[in-house]
């Protein structure tokens, strides 16, 4: 059977932890930061982890992480 291919976005958007979690950044920080507060920019900088319910996907999109 043939290698599976890795999802080249996946592969460029999330990162395994040594927990088995997957880290990926957080939406909405790119424009239109104007009307938004310094405390929300400052959250939205810093990395979080995939949801439990989405977990599966990433998994099968990244089959070698």
């Amino acid at each position: 059977m043939p290698k599976m291919k890795s999802h080249s976005g996946a592969k460029k958007r999330f990162k395994k932890t040594g927990s088995g979690k997957y880290k990926r950044k957080k939406a909405g920080k790119r424009h239109i930061l104007t009307k938004k507060k310094r405390r929300r920019k400052r959250k939205l900088g810093k990395p979080t982890t995939v949801d439990k319910t989405q977990k599966k996907d990433v998994e099968q999109m990244l089959p070698y992480s």
